[in-house]
């Protein structure tokens, strides 16, 4: 059984047709929309502040969604994938957007719709995610523009993927 816990008087809000794995963690303030997935040892905590998402948002193994308490919220929009161990705090990200594997988003940023976060990116607190772009680096910086053919072969497959993937453990 997942962790969904209650934390001073707020529960996760999670619909039937979304996935929680086994051993994933959902505390406190936390509101999924529909389709969302939330994979193997990924946290979503929403204790300090307000976690809101989209439909259709996967996050991934290892991940971990939090905030900045009384300060800063998580919202993420629709169609949105959090790569494998991926940290993404007290931000906000806006629809079809791939955060890539290992990469860190940090408080008070915004990362627009139709973006990618290259995997292991580290984007600094602050910092303003153009939309169309790939953002890549250790501080991460815009790398060039992202074609319509990139936005529908990344960022729409991994996120209907995932849907995919979870009704396999839906069975």
């Amino acid at each position: 059984m997942p962790i969904i816990k209650e934390v001073n008087g707020k529960s996760p809000l999670i619909p039937d047709n979304c996935f929680i794995a086994e051993n994933a963690t959902i505390v406190g303030d936390v509101t999924l929309g529909d389709e969302c997935s939330v994979w193997f040892n990924a946290v979503v905590r929403g204790d300090v502040h307000f976690i809101k998402m989209g439909n259709k948002v996967n996050i991934q193994d290892g991940a971990v969604i939090h905030c900045t308490y009384k300060k800063s919220p998580t919202i993420i929009g629709n169609n949105v994938s959090i790569g494998h161990n991926a940290i993404v705090h007290g931000c906000t990200i806006q629809d079809n957007v791939l955060i890539g594997m290992g990469s860190i988003v940090m408080d008070d940023c915004i990362v627009e719709s139709n973006s990618i976060i290259a995997a292991g990116a580290v984007v600094v607190q602050n910092t303003h995610v153009e939309a169309g772009c790939i953002y890549a680096g250790v501080p991460a910086k815009k790398i060039k523009d992202i074609s319509e053919e990139l936005i529908s072969n990344q960022i729409d497959r991994i996120a209907n993927n995932y849907v995919h993937y979870s009704s396999w453990f839906k069975e």
